[in-house]
């Protein structure tokens, strides 16, 4: 959820919600984060933070695919019969 900021400091009670399950949605919810920060909607360092969650995620996304390549290969030499 991210808050709507507006320059001089007040933290309005707007909430939205970015979409991070897959890399497509959080390329979309970066590129809305970096056009509300141009826009003086974001606080740079409330950016910042979801900036480092997008990146943690990602690299959970990477580590779950990679998981199930080596899964499906793992199948395909059980059924060839070496493993």
């Amino acid at each position: 959820m991210v808050g709507s900021y507006k320059k001089g400091g007040d933290l309005m009670a707007k909430r939205k919600r970015l979409k991070l399950t897959t890399p497509n949605e959080v390329r979309k919810a970066l590129t809305r984060v970096a056009v509300m920060v141009l826009n003086g909607d974001l606080d740079p360092k409330q950016a910042n933070t979801i900036i480092y969650a997008c990146n943690v995620i990602l690299g959970a996304i990477r580590v779950d695919e990679q998981e199930r390549k080596i899964a499906q290969l793992e199948q395909i030499l059980t059924d060839m019969g070496k493993l």
